[in-house]
């Protein structure tokens, strides 16, 4: 019989124990059990006496793993353990890759916290584990107790899937939750604070944890207090254009003054920009939405006109299902209602567009200002890859970053970030910034081990940090770059860099691809393939893989050439191939930064 508050003397807390541990209990334990409680009382003091004496208090056990693309979660992760440890916890921290999934069974507390790549797909790093889960392996884990921290973004159709499908597929297998799943937006801060809180009222019983929690947030990198939050704003010292004249397309070279910010950076790292809205593009939406810009609304705890919350706070230049589907509720246009419940005609509707075209194309609406802007999520901070090394520019950190620009719907749009930071900032000029530190994007820690750096278009950033920290220190390793862009004479971004350092040794080998040159289009994928036998070899000889750039496109095609060519050079099958990837993942010898 399953006890209960109302069948036995006992309390809510005593009945949750006591069911926990009687199925559990042996034929003998319980015998013992049974005649330890029918003792008389002055037995079961001596008996407590001795027991204390000679046995240690055992400390509760709890395991976060991570599965992280860029970085947050394990960011999470370690912070969180630090306060679990703080609190006389037992904490191992671990990233998917590297857990053994057999060792689930062993666990009794897990806290799981993963992201959610791409098109509602894995990190990298939780790939295998993902699958073993989901597998006829996986084990019963009735003993297991867990909850999961999904991290996502809402302006993907998939969001947080990946924190979805390991939570019921952990209720499918037996475990139980500690407290129910969190997702998190890219503003994920404040979610992810609430989530730990109530995990550690769970773990440790205790009634007031906002403090510990609050001080976990203070957990900052390096020496600086500089974050997302409050962030670092750094003087621009240096725009230039680094595409040539007749280019279609412009690549601004950053240079940022950092004097004073303590910040600490590695090559593979990001600087996040908090950007704000076209002054243009709001007045236009506050003018089809008829509301006055000076009527004051709430936003995250602030009171401001809303047309200071549209312009700096919120995002409106963005159209996903969850905010197509809040908006219907305050429309009866029926054409609306169709294009939202339509899968495919939402998406083409979406891609391109923005609020204003929403406001433009099913008026009316029933909203009043305040419900309109409660709709809306922060604007989310653009990351842009470092593409300097801290030790060659000590108090400067660069940038590069390409203009988004295109037409939809007759109108000219520009991207949040990107258009302002080439049409608008000057010299001088400062920015809000932050560093955002990716720990799956890193150079070997055996410094002359053989690098190959893939990347196309702004992609080659992370490598001129790479080759400048490679340069710095003297390292002799072998460094083997394929970049792709359209035009050589246009569009060979950091050319003269590069240059320079086949001449000195720091890099070995270059393949370039330029699409628009030939009539026959090439891309970094055609020049892995013409030069199969020699990555092959590369890879042979410990060659560490870094792939940086548009995930759909461009990362596609190469994962898709490497598995080809392991296929073909290592005479392997596919599956072995496949595994053969797999491994190099989980030696950190397959990286991918991929947006």
């Amino acid at each position: 019989m399953k006890l209960q508050v109302i069948n036995s003397p006992f309390n809510e807390e005593q009945v949750k124990l006591l069911n926990e541990l009687l199925p559990k209990l042996t034929g003998e334990q319980r015998i013992w059990l049974n005649g330890y409680l029918s003792a008389p009382q002055a037995t079961i003091n001596t008996i407590a006496e001795e027991v204390t004496s000679t046995v240690t208090p055992i400390t509760k056990t709890v395991t976060i793993l991570y599965g992280s693309q860029t970085g947050n979660s394990q960011g999470l992760a370690e912070k969180y353990a630090s306060v679990l440890k703080s609190n006389d916890v037992d904490v191992t921290v671990s990233s998917l890759g590297k857990f053994k999934p057999n060792n689930l069974k062993k666990l009794t507390n897990l806290l799981l916290i993963v992201s959610t790549h791409g098109e509602g797909e894995p990190p990298d790093q939780a790939i295998q584990f993902y699958e073993f889960l989901h597998s006829k392996r996986a084990p019963k884990l009735e003993n297991l107790h867990y909850s999961v921290l999904a991290l996502g973004d809402s302006s993907y159709e998939f969001f947080c899937k990946t924190g979805k499908d390991f939570d019921e597929q952990f209720a499918k297998l037996g475990a139980t939750q500690i407290v129910p799943r969190t997702e998190c937006d890219v503003d994920y801060d404040d979610a992810a604070a609430q989530w730990f809180s109530a995990v550690q009222k769970e773990l440790l019983q205790q009634a007031d944890v906002v403090a510990t929690v609050e001080a976990s947030n203070q957990i900052v990198l390096g020496d600086s207090t500089y974050s997302r939050k409050n962030p670092f704003y750094a003087e621009v010292l240096e725009s230039i254009n680094l595409n040539g004249r007749g280019s279609n397309k412009e690549t601004r070279h950053i240079e940022l003054a950092i004097e004073g910010a303590n910040f600490y950076f590695e090559p593979g790292d990001s600087i996040g920009i908090l950007p704000e809205n076209d002054e243009k593009l709001v007045d236009a939406l506050l003018t089809a939405l008829q509301f006055d810009p000076q009527t004051e609304v709430n936003v995250f705890d602030e009171k401001l006109s809303i047309r200071e919350a549209l312009q700096k706070k919120l995002e409106i230049t963005v159209l996903s299902k969850p905010l197509l589907q809040k908006i219907s509720t305050y429309t009866v246009h029926k054409e609306f209602t169709k294009l939202v419940e339509d899968a495919n005609a939402w998406k083409d509707y979406a891609r391109g567009r923005d609020l204003l075209d929403v406001a433009e194309d099913f008026a009316p609406f029933s909203w009043n200002a305040q419900q309109f802007v409660e709709l809306l999520r922060k604007i989310p901070a653009r990351l842009y890859s470092i593409a300097s090394s801290q030790k060659a520019n000590n108090e400067e950190v660069h940038l590069t970053i390409g203009k988004v620009s295109y037409e939809t719907n007759g109108r000219q749009r520009l991207g949040v970030c990107s258009g302002s930071i080439t049409e608008s900032i000057q010299i001088g000029d400062t920015l809000p910034i932050y560093v955002h530190k990716n720990p799956n994007f890193r150079l070997p820690e055996q410094q002359d081990t053989p690098i190959i750096m893939i990347g196309a278009g702004t992609g080659v950033a992370p490598y001129r940090a790479f080759l400048e920290e490679r340069e710095e220190l003297g390292i002799e390793g072998k460094a083997w770059l394929i970049f792709g862009d359209q035009h050589f004479v246009t569009d060979f971004l950091y050319q003269t860099d590069w240059q320079r350092w086949l001449a000195s040794g720091t890099l070995t080998q270059m393949d370039v691809a330029f699409s628009r040159d030939t009539d026959k289009k090439i891309y970094v994928q055609h020049k892995i393939e013409e030069n199969a036998a020699a990555f092959y070899e590369w890879l042979e000889q410990g060659a560490v893989i870094y792939v940086c750039g548009d995930e759909k496109m461009m990362a596609a095609d190469v994962d898709a050439t490497i598995h080809r060519l392991i296929e073909q050079q290592g005479q392997k099958t596919s599956e072995e191939a496949k595994a053969f990837v797999n491994e190099l993942k989980q030696q950190n010898r397959y990286q991918r930064d991929v947006y």
